[in-house]
């Protein structure tokens, strides 16, 4: 009894086998041609492409990190600015010296090297106030703080730049980069662009002249006292100290003005 049980079992098996062929027999009897055409066409492109694509990629990949090229990209250009703007200094350099030797016998010499100290083209050293910002620690953005709130800005340094150009600053740098009339602080991203070369956070502020002055510029200036709010309530960096003396260079690269727009006052991020 038990072999006749399998037995039958085993034919069910086979003939539902067989009406599952038959069926698939009868289906592609009704696929028309062209169907058929249009598929082998697709499955032979598509294995050609995926050949193609393993012959030109040889082992790499096709579609590499983009944010990994774009930083390549930005530390390589940086580095080609700083060389072109090292040999436009010493091209300037060599043009000064000609025209000094050239006029050491004029009246205009020594009004020529005062206006040259304060347009930023020789070093200068003295006493300053240099003021450092950062952004807020990472571990207070876990609040649901708006990130935005949380970054130095580009406005915050130039209410710094201007609060230190208003107390009488006499030499003034940025990062370290001399600041001169045609300077502008540019944000670009979460970084800041000076001269053409990048910076991040934190951001060093420095300023040569009466220190007092100076101190006094930044306690009154509006912007400054905005911020400072933010220190308070966010964590974000505002640190300022005096210094004996620091030595500035001098500005190296381009003086020219590329262009001009007239003063427009701005309203303030942080009201």
């Amino acid at each position: 009894m038990p072999d006749r049980t399998v037995a039958d079992a085993w034919r069910a098996v086979v003939s539902v086998l067989q009406r599952a062929r038959n069926a698939q027999r009868r289906r592609d009897r009704d696929r028309r041609p062209l169907a058929r055409a249009v598929t082998a066409a697709i499955c032979g492109l598509a294995g050609l492409m995926i050949i193609i694509s393993a012959m030109n990629s040889q082992g790499t990949d096709l579609r590499p990190a983009r944010n990994t090229d774009l930083v390549s990209l930005v530390q390589s250009q940086s580095r080609h600015n700083a060389e072109l703007t090292s040999r436009l200094t010493a091209l300037r350099q060599e043009v000064d010296g000609m025209a000094a030797r050239s006029d050491e016998q004029s009246d205009l010499h020594p009004d020529l090297s005062r206006q040259s100290r304060r347009v930023g083209l020789t070093p200068v050293s003295g006493p300053a106030v240099s003021v450092t910002l950062d952004d807020a620690p990472s571990s207070v953005a876990a609040n649901g703080i708006e990130p935005d709130l949380l970054v130095v800005h580009q406005e915050d340094i130039q209410a710094v730049v201007n609060a230190l150009w208003s107390g009488g600053a006499e030499a003034m740098t940025i990062q370290g980069q001399r600041v001169i009339s045609t300077t502008a602080v540019k944000c670009v991203g979460n970084t800041v662009v000076l001269h053409g070369i990048p910076y991040g956070p934190p951001y060093r502020i420095s300023a040569i002249g009466n220190q007092a002055r100076l101190h006094a510029s930044l306690a009154q200036s509006e912007p400054i006292q905005i911020y400072q709010q933010y220190v308070e309530s966010y964590g974000l960096v505002f640190r300022e100290k005096a210094e004996p003396k620091v030595h500035f260079p001098a500005h190296e690269g381009s003086t020219e003005l590329a262009y001009a727009e007239p003063y427009v006052p701005f309203a303030s991020r942080r009201r």
